[in-house]
């Protein structure tokens, strides 16, 4: 191990980092949806034959790789090969894709803190299905408070990473990802008693092989390599921090296996209760801020599930954000000797600047055309849509994000 490298204190600290890494908006958010519009069991033996075939086999050899080079991603590489070796845009291509994913999920952070407050304020208590929408559409309308929000999940975000690893990301995901379990799993309990929930199981859980076509593959793939995290740095640098004795394989095995179970318990949190209250389970992105706000104000003790599903939602959120920034964080201090809380600081000033981009083609910048393209997110995704492709499609000439 090189010197003064820092390592993982206890085999439990590193797989709750690491399953924090891989359980996050793509799990609670996504698969559920996923699982509901492509065949329901159908799907999740799908994705669990890719995970087990091409998700733990390629998260094994980032891991391992990282275990040997003892370093972040690029110089690791570097390591591995030698500088200039075309291997080492593996590197590259990592913490490229991890620190672009980051300028739109430290926003999104933004809108779940900003909900989390909606709902523990109770503001939205009364609202009709279109005053639900007017809110989260005025939320998206005002750079001010998306910059505010936006700017808290990025100091809450350098304040963990700054310190050292075992005080620091170690520490946080150690109760952060007990502590999304336990309050999963209370939301689904309330959930799942409702009045009509019924329905939304077996709607979730419905075995359609109908539904499976080509595309359901490579939606299951494209889930797989999201949600696990694999290509995007994170493992590589988590496994840096191993000792050489750790257990991949059995350790791995464990990791993935919390992200897949956090998915399907989501499922049981979600559309059981959107079943209850006769909304719609196909909302798409909608489904989360719109829908899910929905549902809990016209529950009993909603106000107070709400705040607990989007504060789980948070955390969910907070620790892949923590695993997203460490490859670019160890990179900018491997690669220009700074410390840690330097290179935390220098990473996350970068992501927040370029970041401001997505907020403003929210709003004031919805207009602005590069290369002729307008970027644009949009609340009301069609079920197609999603299923076309995974991260964003082009329509009549706009990019839209999902």
């Amino acid at each position: 191990m090189e010197e003064n490298r820092s390592s993982w204190n206890s085999r439990f600290g590193y797989i709750m980092a690491a399953a924090g890494f891989s359980i996050g908006l793509g799990n609670v958010w996504r698969f559920p949806y996923l699982v509901g519009t492509n065949g329901g069991g159908a799907f999740v033996l799908i994705y669990l034959a890719i995970c087990i075939v091409i998700g733990i086999p390629l998260f094994y050899m980032e891991v391992t790789l990282g275990r040997k080079a003892m370093a972040s991603p690029i110089v690791g590489m570097r390591k591995l090969t030698k500088k200039g070796s075309p291997w080492v845009s593996f590197g590259w291509l990592g913490v490229l894709s991890a620190f672009f994913i980051l300028t739109y999920y430290i926003n999104i952070m933004g809108w779940i803190m900003a909900y989390m407050f909606k709902m523990l304020s109770g503001s939205m208590k009364g609202f009709t299905a279109k005053e639900f929408s007017a809110t989260f559409d005025s939320l998206m309308a005002n750079p001010t408070q998306l910059i505010i929000w936006t700017l808290i999940c990025t100091i809450i975000i350098g304040v963990i990473a700054a310190k050292n690893l075992n005080s620091g990301l170690e520490k946080a995901c150690k109760f952060m990802m007990p502590a999304l379990f336990i309050m999963l799993i209370i939301v689904v309990i309330r959930s799942i008693t409702l009045p009509g929930a019924g329905e939304g199981i077996k709607w979730y859980l419905n075995v359609d092989f109908s539904k499976v076509t080509p595309q359901t593959f490579l939606t299951a793939l494209g889930q797989c390599f999201f949600s696990v995290g694999i290509a995007s740095g994170g493992a590589f640098v988590y496994g840096s921090y191993l000792r050489k004795d750790s257990n991949i394989p059995e350790d791995g095995l464990m990791v993935v296996g919390f992200d897949t179970l956090a998915a399907l318990i989501a499922g049981f949190a979600t559309f059981p209760a959107v079943f209850a209250l006769g909304l719609k389970p196909d909302s798409g992105s909608n489904l989360l801020f719109v829908t899910m706000s929905n549902v809990f104000m016209h529950m009993p003790f909603g106000q107070i599930f709400g705040f607990m599903f989007f504060l789980l939602m948070f955390f969910a959120a907070l620790s892949s954000a923590l695993g997203y920034l460490e490859p670019i964080s160890s990179s900018f201090s491997d690669m220009l000797k700074l410390s840690r809380a330097k290179g935390a600081v220098y990473a996350l000033a970068s992501i927040f600047v370029v970041g401001l981009f997505t907020i403003f083609g929210l709003n004031v910048m919805s207009g602005v055309k590069i290369i002729g393209k307008n970027c644009t997110f949009v609340n009301d995704v069609r079920p197609k849509i999603i299923k076309k492709y995974n991260l964003y499609v082009r329509i009549k000439g706009e990019l839209i994000l999902l």
